[in-house]
């Protein structure tokens, strides 16, 4: 039996387009959650399931700029890239692409809401390329790497870090 003392994130499909929502609450204001995701040195620290270690290769955190990081398992990479459309306060869009599929770009928004006394509720939707591409992503176990990374900023704004 596993336990956990942190709460896990609701991922949902889209009946019918090919989106994939992800919704978590976080002890955190939305200036904390933009920074782990803007931040090359916090988002390093929790990206990706737990046991991995990460690599950014490159990193340009705004409207235009473009990304690049390497999740790392023993002699395996798995690496990712994509664009940074815009960012706000409370918002973030931009591309996202595992390099072993690059014709499988997704759309991402990151959405922060404040729900006052120090909460906020993150919502990411991802547009995938095809309801097949994301049904794929949802049968890769992603809700581990997705709950994994969340745990750690969870981590990380405990201890001051964000």
């Amino acid at each position: 039996m596993s336990t956990t003392t942190h709460p896990e994130a609701t991922i949902e499909a889209h009946p019918t387009l090919p989106i994939i929502t992800i919704t978590r609450e976080f002890a955190a204001t939305p200036a904390q959650l933009i920074k782990a995701h803007i931040d090359p040195d916090l988002f390093v620290q929790w990206s990706g399931p737990n046991g991995l270690t990460g690599r950014i290769d490159y990193w340009d955190a705004r409207r235009g700029g473009r990304y690049a990081f390497t999740h790392i398992n023993g002699d395996e990479e798995y690496s990712f890239y994509g664009s940074f459309h815009d960012i706000t306060d409370d918002k973030i869009v931009q591309t996202f692409t595992w390099a072993e599929q690059p014709d499988g770009v997704s759309l991402e928004t990151l959405t922060v809401e404040d729900l006052g006394n120090g909460r906020s509720r993150l919502v990411a939707q991802s547009l995938c390329d095809s309801i097949e591409d994301r049904d794929a992503w949802l049968r890769s176990g992603m809700e581990v790497g997705v709950n994994d990374g969340y745990a750690k900023i969870d981590d990380l704004l405990a201890d001051g870090s964000i």
